[in-house]
């Protein structure tokens, strides 16, 4: 389990911060908004109500004791950059801030932010699955049931075909897919063997989400 901090409790910061809830981490939230506070209280670990851009409200909360500190103020770019130098100040192990435009995230890399993501291009469940699984190289939610899923092989699972890896069983999902690099095989037949730089595409249920989380991060 890791220890997350989310800065900004908008649509982008809270879907992130019950993502990596549901999936199972300790998540402290803080946003000035009462109403966004009392919302997403029973849908993370801990709440503080206060604003996110206050130093001295930022230096209370011993950021170097967190894993990741997510910022999510976008669109107050000052803001957003000089809580990014405060946090990198302060110890923070890994800092992950959204970004406005390229400009903003040029400047956010050069302050030390370790990754930036785009509202507009990241959705904020995906960004989660991805912080905790790198692996995971995109994420769909077909229903409220299932999921797509592309994934980066592990390395084990190298030269073995999908018929000994067994993956329906050991793992519930299903293979539909492999990518390598501009085509695709649809429907890959058992005997199909796994290569480095090879792409599955699978097919989840969503109640399979920690398990396969777990998988992908072996």
């Amino acid at each position: 389990m890791k220890q997350f901090l989310v800065l900004g409790c908008g649509r982008f910061g809270s879907s992130i911060a019950k993502t990596l809830y549901k999936l199972g981490h300790d998540v402290m939230v803080i946003d000035k908004d009462s109403e966004k506070i009392k919302n997403i209280s029973q849908h993370v670990t801990h709440v503080i109500e206060g604003d996110a851009k206050d130093e001295k409200i930022i230096r209370s909360l011993g950021v170097s004791n967190f894993d990741i500190v997510v910022v999510t103020m976008a669109l107050n770019i000052q803001s957003s950059i000089l809580t990014s130098i405060l946090l990198r100040e302060l110890g923070a192990k890994y800092i992950i801030a959204k970004a406005q435009n390229e400009l903003h995230a040029k400047v956010l890399y050069k302050i030390g932010v370790d990754r930036v993501v785009f509202p507009e291009k990241d959705m904020g469940a995906k960004v989660a699955r991805n912080i905790i699984s790198p692996n995971i190289v995109d994420y769909i939610n077909l229903s409220s049931d299932y999921s797509i899923v592309e994934i980066s092989p592990l390395k084990q699972w190298f030269g073995k075909s999908l018929i000994e890896l067994n993956l329906r069983r050991k793992y519930e999902i299903n293979v539909i897919a492999v990518k390598q690099g501009d085509d695709i095989n649809i429907s890959p037949r058992a005997d199909y063997v796994v290569n480095k730089g090879d792409i599955l595409v699978v097919i989840s249920h969503n109640s399979n989400s920690k398990k396969l989380m777990k998988l992908v991060n072996k």
